[in-house]
């Protein structure tokens, strides 16, 4: 090089020494521990992009610079400066190279730096692509003592839309369907989202009702872990399963009996009202009056009051477990008159009967009702013991025992249960949907 260029190059190089000795001087480096090198650097304008990326991603022990060849040779031009400093940010010889790679963080720090991010993400795609939260909407976010990690996420995430962001953490609920405490149902029916990540189930309680009334649309999440969080159900593309779930209406148009059976014992038959199917359930949630539980992907009916009848097995999960052998639920005119198997089928019969000695004698009867149907639509989600996900695994179906006024029914028994079929086969009159768990239809 020559002339001006010669120059303006000594001069850039002058400029680079002197800020990254003052640097290291301020910082005593023969001391100090290694740090990462931070955006000044790449202030220096440096042209190459691979020394840019490997500035970017390398952790640098302070070295003095040195030229290449023997020393006090004067006759080096100005190239052998610019190699040197190559050979310093890419990391040459191969002795530097040991030195420059990133220390070791203590044992699970990587996993927590990365939990933080999965949930900084997945609390993202909730107020962004599942509400859909506009700038001065007001939130309420309402979690309990086992949820406020996710309810502190979800706060995160909305307050980079809104200013008008409100969380609460309440009492833990008794059981699903148990009331919120008056002050946080009240404050409900003021929001225009409300996002309710919770033990127990508060979707159908009358004050999600009366949010939803008034104009609110919610999102709850009974059972919610950190895991489910952040992987499986919550993790999947919500516009790619609104999309599929969208194309399954000419499926379901003008079908009136459904029968269900599987290879462990299922043989139930129903009927529906084929206009009533709901396939709402796609993860956006972002007008007014609606409800949705998240993870989303489902799509499910109100059977025809009084018209179920057969067996039902539950092979996949009850709640919030796995079961540990297969619960038989025998049903007679849309009622659930007897059940047997396993420990599931001892909770079953405890946790319902309590909760008919909470109800007049003459609607006791009704917390049996087989309340919701329905079958799952995403494609991340997961079988592993937490109703909330496993409904939406995409070949489950299953059904629900109890309240079933959201869907327009009369058991209004404030507590609603699932059961999930691990690989269903669904006919739609004459007409086959599910064969062991897999779609017939494209």
């Amino acid at each position: 090089m020559q002339g001006a260029e010669a120059v303006n190059v000594l001069n850039a190089l002058e400029k680079l020494l002197v800020e990254v000795h003052a640097s290291y001087t301020a910082s005593c480096f023969f001391n100090a521990p290694l740090r990462q090198v931070g955006p000044e650097v790449n202030g220096f304008g440096l042209k190459k992009a691979h020394i840019e990326e490997r500035l970017n991603s390398t952790v640098i022990m302070a070295l003095p610079f040195r030229r290449n060849g023997t020393e006090g040779n004067e006759g080096s031009d100005v190239d052998s400066d610019i190699e040197e400093i190559l050979d310093l940010a890419e990391g040459q010889p191969e002795a530097v190279l040991a030195d420059l790679e990133p220390a070791k963080n203590p044992e699970g720090e990587d996993e927590v730096m990365g939990h933080d991010e999965r949930m900084a993400k997945s609390a993202l795609t909730v107020i962004d692509t599942c509400m859909d939260l506009r700038r001065g909407e007001n939130i309420l976010i309402v979690c309990d003592p086992t949820t406020t990690e996710i309810g502190q996420a979800l706060h995160d995430a909305a307050s980079l839309r809104s200013d008008r962001v409100l969380l609460i953490v309440m009492p833990k609920g008794r059981h699903h369907g148990d009331e919120p405490p008056s002050p946080v149902a009240n404050l409900m029916r003021q929001q225009q989202v409300v996002i309710a990540p919770t033990k127990y189930s508060l979707t159908h309680t009358r004050a999600v009702r009366q949010a939803i009334k008034d104009g609110a649309r919610v999102a709850t999440m009974p059972g919610m872990t950190l895991d489910m969080f952040t992987e499986g159900g919550m993790a999947a593309d919500f516009n790619i399963i609104k999309k599929n779930i969208g194309e399954m209406n000419g499926l379901l148009r003008r079908k009136r009996i459904i029968n269900v059976k599987s290879e462990t014992g299922t043989n139930v038959t129903f009927e529906v009202n084929w206009r009533e199917w709901k396939l709402d359930d796609n993860g956006v949630c972002n007008r007014p009056r609606m409800l949705t539980n998240l993870p989303a992907g489902k799509i499910f009916t109100l059977p025809r009051e009084g018209t179920m009848n057969g067996t039902i097995v539950i092979d996949g999960s009850w709640d919030s477990a796995l079961v540990d052998e297969p619960v038989i639920l025998q049903v007679e005119n849309g009622l659930v008159v007897d059940v047997k198997g396993g420990t599931a089928a001892a909770q079953i019969r405890q946790t319902f009967g309590e909760a008919a000695k909470r109800l007049k004698s003459k609607d006791q009867e009704s917390v049996w009702t087989i309340a919701e149907f329905g079958f799952g639509m995403n494609p991340n989600a997961r079988l592993l013991g937490n109703v909330l996900e496993d409904e939406k695994r995409l070949g489950t179906a299953y059904f629900s025992i109890g309240d079933n006024t959201t869907l327009g029914g009369t058991a209004a028994v404030g507590i609603q249960i699932s059961g999930v079929l691990a690989s269903p086969s669904i006919w739609l009159d004459e007409s086959p949907l599910l064969e062991n768990g897999s779609f017939v239809v494209n």
